[in-house]
């Protein structure tokens, strides 16, 4: 990976360098700017400027982590004094310089350094500003490798999740009795055979329990499957390797031949909102309008507030997909509710749309996969759900 792009961007911006700082794997930033598993156990700065040579500063006791750092020069300190000279040094030559950190704490996922740090940056008589577009820009972007594998895994899910419906739809035709926990083995038993990772347990979850966004399915005690339930299932997988991208879906179905009015009417209003934030990001691109993660989900939600649902709503519309080891990625998240996301929608950049409404007696969540495509725009890269699946 190189800098080159990062530092055009950065200077479209009026960004004159970033400086990755990290403490012992504090900043997920730095392994994925420098790609690479490193184990450091004192304070390193990566120094990027917007035009020259990108610069690591790493203890003398760490040199060994950063050997052979094509286009990137090491340097080295023992003490704090070393360290604070290197700093002054190096960064007192620029005017805005942008590190991890969101003023007031707006965007956790991107404010990781502490305070003081960023205290001492400024006492070099620097402006400090959010890094968090440059982040997006420079680690958060899909290369076509990683698109190409995010599809291929989107489809194998997919084709994963239509199995684990089929699963209950057979059993019950058999009255067989099954379980969350039986079908929560299947797909892990089938992204394993797929050569799929994951990075935690699908959900399946029956009834009340879909109302739970995060319900976690009982390993002694789950619960029976049997006509009449709602299941809701959320699985996500990709190819081995921080470099690829989780395909991150959540379907719904019912175990019946006719779905109960309730259930029908909620999960329309989920699908009118998950469609109307597709279509405004569509719609931006192709007016050429710049637009932010908190619109995204405005769109979403306004819709489900005017059918009367607001208090079903539980959670963002959606969250990044990005390299890294996380399947919520650095990039916008869909928010205006736990934060104000104001980060920009980039080209490059991928995101779930998930909204959802949560009852007591059962929830629904239509998630699918967005890919912002840099010559033809937003395209979605899953499945989509627009009818309930019968069991």
């Amino acid at each position: 990976m190189t800098f080159a792009d990062a530092q055009s961007f950065m200077a479209t911006r009026g960004i004159d360098a970033w400086l990755v700082y990290d403490f012992r794997g504090s900043n997920p930033v730095l392994e994925l700017a420098l790609p690479g598993r490193r184990h450091t156990t004192r304070r390193a700065f990566l120094l990027v400027p917007a035009r020259g040579e990108p610069t690591v500063l790493v203890h003398g006791l760490d040199a060994n982590q950063y050997q052979d750092l094509a286009g990137v020069r090491r340097q080295l300190y023992t003490s704090w004094r070393e360290m604070h000279d290197w700093l002054r040094a190096a960064v007192s030559p620029f005017a805005r310089v942008a590190m991890e950190y969101a003023p007031g704490c707006t965007l956790p996922v991107v404010s990781v350094v502490d305070a003081g740090t960023v205290e001492l940056v400024r006492s070099v008589g620097v402006e400090v500003v959010s890094s968090a577009d440059v982040i997006q820009f420079h680690v958060a972007r899909w290369s076509p490798e990683a698109v190409e594998a995010h599809e291929r895994a989107s489809a194998l899910t997919a084709g994963i999740k239509d199995e684990a419906f089929d699963m209950i739809r057979r059993a019950h035709r058999a009255e067989r009795a099954i379980n969350e926990r039986q079908v929560q083995e299947f797909i892990l038993g089938r992204f394993e055979k797929e050569g799929l990772e994951t990075a935690e347990a699908p959900i399946v979850a029956v009834n009340g329990h879909a109302g739970d966004p995060h319900f976690e399915v009982s390993a002694m005690n789950p619960s029976p499957i049997v006509p009449g339930d709602w299941v809701l299932i959320d699985l996500w997988s990709r190819f081995p390797g921080n470099r690829n991208i989780f395909s991150d879906i959540t379907w719904v179905g019912y175990c019946g031949a006719t779905v109960p009015t309730r259930h029908r009417e909620v999960f329309g209003v989920v699908r009118a909102a998950r469609d109307a934030s597709v279509a405004l990001a569509k719609t931006a691109w192709s007016g050429k309008q710049r637009l932010q993660g908190w619109q995204l989900d405005d769109a979403a939600r306004d819709v489900i507030v005017h059918a009367g649902y607001e208090r079903g709503v539980k959670h963002r519309t959606g969250h990044s997909l990005s390299p890294g080891p996380r399947v919520h990625g650095l990039g916008f998240n869909l928010d205006n509710l736990e934060t104000h996301d104001t980060r920009e929608v980039l080209p490059g950049l991928g995101f779930t749309v998930e909204p959802g409404i949560y009852l007591p007696e059962f929830g629904v969540r239509l998630e699918i996969n967005v890919y912002i495509d840099p010559t033809t725009g937003p395209r979605v890269t899953s499945c989509v759900q627009d009818e309930i699946v019968l069991m």
